[in-house]
């Protein structure tokens, strides 16, 4: 059991309140799939415009409109999309467009966010004691908002106070956590970070986060970080 005497808790997302397999194993597979009839579909809708063009700088051409010029090719972006989901890229314009995609999946019923049984009891818990919950993935906010929003136990949102994805910074940087924490107004050993990765750790506890690593699965765990298998495992004191 692990005791916490402040209010802040931030959560990771894969491995952490949500299996990695509903990431690889559903989530990804229906971007694949959809990707083609909903550039198609939705190219010339503000935010997929956005999104685009991220990807389009990202890719090292000054515009969209340039980027299409250089690849030569009417499904150069979707091209460009595949080839960063193969590579596990995590740049914020691929991020921002797969949260697109999943929100019609969501919103049409043929997604539903998978969170781990443990989930919606702790964050009832913990905010009846007061407690502000963050979310830092990433994954989109938009991904995030819409995982919790419409997830298998039910709307799980309204538990959750503010989000954060790479636009923040890498997870593994320090400096993240401290935009967070200032964003959270609170003193960093006021906040607790849970993930199930050991370096994402590391590098909150050097902006003085409290952490804990969550370990869903078998297997060696880092001693460096206390480590919780369930979310009952953490009780505010």
């Amino acid at each position: 059991m692990i005791d916490f005497a402040g209010r802040g808790l931030l959560l990771d997302v894969e491995g952490t309140t949500t299996s990695i397999a509903f990431v690889y194993d559903t989530l990804f597979p229906y971007v694949r799939r959809s990707l083609s009839a909903f550039l198609a579909e939705r190219a010339a809708d503000p935010e997929v415009l956005a999104a685009s063009e991220a990807i389009a700088r990202e890719s090292g051409a000054a515009s969209l409109a340039e980027f299409r010029r250089q690849r030569a090719g009417a499904h150069a972006l979707e091209a460009e999309v595949l080839r960063r989901m193969d590579a596990d890229d995590k740049s914020t314009g691929l991020k921002q467009l797969q949260g697109l995609i999943w929100r019609a999946g969501y919103e049409r019923g043929e997604l539903r966010g998978h969170v781990y049984p443990d989930v919606p009891v702790a964050f009832a818990a913990w905010v009846a004691q007061g407690a502000d919950i963050r979310i830092y993935s990433s994954g989109s906010v938009e991904a995030q908002r819409l995982l919790f929003t419409h997830s298998v136990a039910g709307p799980l949102a309204g538990y959750i106070q503010g989000y954060y994805d790479t636009r923040t910074g890498p997870k593994r940087s320090a400096e993240s956590y401290r935009r967070i924490v200032n964003d959270m107004g609170r003193d960093p050993a006021g906040v607790l970070f849970f993930s199930d990765i050991a370096e994402e750790l590391d590098a909150a506890r050097e902006s003085r986060l409290a952490t804990v690593l969550v370990r869903r699965a078998e297997g060696a765990a880092p001693l460096s970080h206390p480590v919780i298998t369930h979310f009952s495992e953490v009780r505010l004191i």
